[in-house]
């Protein structure tokens, strides 16, 4: 993004002159978080998340590079080295606990960003980059939660990833032979876990990657506001520094010590008791369930239940355990077109009443529901209930979204950001040739003038 009134970056000594000639990192570091960077002034704390998943991601690879110089990934003694981490490593406890504790942590921050996106439509034009390279970003922390879970080799560890890697055994002809190759074998054992110990240890740096080229795609057009309004002016944006690193500090701080508390006095609340007993491929646990985060993934996976077969023939098109793959990875893959499938012109759902109900009243409670299915037993009542939710939930996306943002009326937009923020904008009652001036009425749904007849 680039405005007329940004601050440039000047160089004051010898040593800045000379490094801002060879190499300007210090007038990157200023135009990307500093001064030279405006921000719309009406942003609320959440816009807070985008750092907070910053700093979750610094703390999952510091603590994650120090725990894999004590980890074996060896199926007889992976087990005995976490515990050997937490028992004689100086400071093992807490780094492991930080570890797993911080997956939760940045799972919760990534789940408040993507839901922040979804009310106030960042993914709308023409921010569609930046919303596609973060459901990259999500993809990618998946598969490394669930490669970095089965790593302490628990009975949760072990059986999760004979489920997990068993779904790809659904896809026809070559399912089979491909959880072979990712398991390098028929059961998880010494070649899983190298493989999954290589690929938990690089994908933070993939995901570090995109997460530069995510922020760079910000950088583009500029960070989204409450209103969806564009700035128009200079008296809509503050610098970035030092207004919004007081914000994002303030919400590091209470962020911290939420963090901090779990790590030193619920280390556990959010782990399951069976990975602290040693893998053993001869006895399946009573309840097989991934880590919390998966939970509505893995409800919709098992809503299928049965086969979809031909009518009164009894052939069977797709079986149940390929539809609940299929649901699971899509519920997913459809963010990607979440674009093109709300065509309304209006962003923010403050301004979009019947966006806003279904929003509040339809989708939320449907995640909550699919979170709390997907970590309990598969029987009934929550089977059923499932079901019901993973159905809704495509519906909104895929029916309910794109129909109200074609016949949805919306409420007026603010004439500017500084509007929005103090009650009114002098710009808005300066002449201006060319253009009506006279209200709400002569304003497009981006907020902007539209030309005169």
């Amino acid at each position: 993004m680039s405005f007329a009134w940004a601050k440039q970056y000047e160089p004051k000594t010898g040593l800045t002159k000379w490094l801002d000639e060879k190499l300007p990192l210090p007038r990157l570091v200023y135009n990307a978080v500093g001064a030279g960077y405006p921000v719309p002034r009406n942003l609320n704390y959440m816009w807070n998340f985008g750092v907070l998943a910053g700093v979750c991601l610094m703390i999952q690879i510091i603590t994650g590079v120090v725990l894999a110089m004590h980890y074996a990934a060896n199926g007889l003694v992976a087990f005995a080295t976490v515990e050997h981490i937490m028992r004689d490593v100086n400071y093992g406890w807490m780094l492991r606990y930080a570890h797993a504790n911080g997956a939760s942590f940045f799972f919760i921050v990534i789940y408040m960003h993507i839901f922040r996106g979804l009310f106030y439509s960042s993914y709308k034009a023409p921010r569609e980059m930046i919303w596609l390279l973060g459901v990259v970003i999500f993809l990618l922390m998946m598969a490394t939660a669930f490669m970095g879970y089965v790593l302490p080799w628990g009975q949760m560890s072990f059986w999760g990833a004979q489920v997990i890697t068993g779904l790809f055994s659904a896809i026809p002809l070559v399912g089979e032979p491909l959880q072979v190759w990712l398991l390098g074998g028929f059961a998880p054992d010494n070649a899983a876990l190298n493989r999954f110990f290589s690929l938990h240890f690089l994908l933070p740096f993939v995901i570090a990657g995109v997460v530069i080229l995510h922020i760079w795609a910000l950088h583009i057009p500029g960070s989204s506001n409450p209103t969806g309004v564009e700035v128009k002016q200079e008296s809509d944006t503050v610098p970035f520094h030092p207004y919004y690193t007081a914000k994002d500090g303030f919400g590091l701080g209470v962020f911290l010590i939420l963090f901090t508390a779990m790590v030193f006095f619920l280390p556990n609340a959010l782990g399951h008791p069976d990975n602290y007993i040693e893998a053993n491929p001869l006895s399946t646990p009573a309840h097989i369930v991934p880590e919390w985060y998966f939970w509505p993934f893995y409800a919709i996976l098992r809503a299928f239940t049965g086969d979809l077969t031909i009518p009164f023939t009894g052939i069977t098109l797709i079986p149940a355990k390929l539809l609940g793959v299929i649901a699971m990875f899509g519920s997913i893959l459809l963010w990607f077109i979440l674009p093109w499938l709300d065509k309304s012109p209006v962003r923010s759902g403050h301004y979009r009443p019947l966006f806003r109900k279904f929003f509040w009243f339809g989708l939320i409670p449907t995640m909550a529901v699919l979170f709390y299915c997907g970590g309990a037993p598969a029987e009934e009542p929550f089977v059923v209930l499932s079901q019901i939710a993973t159905a809704y939930y495509f519906l909104h996306f895929l029916v309910i979204l794109p129909i109200i943002s074609q016949i949805e009326v919306p409420k007026p937009l603010p004439f500017s950001i500084t509007e929005a923020v103090v009650g009114q904008d002098p710009a808005r009652e300066a002449p201006r040739a060319g253009v009506v001036n006279g209200g709400d009425a002569g304003n497009l749904p981006d907020g902007s003038l539209q030309p005169a007849e």
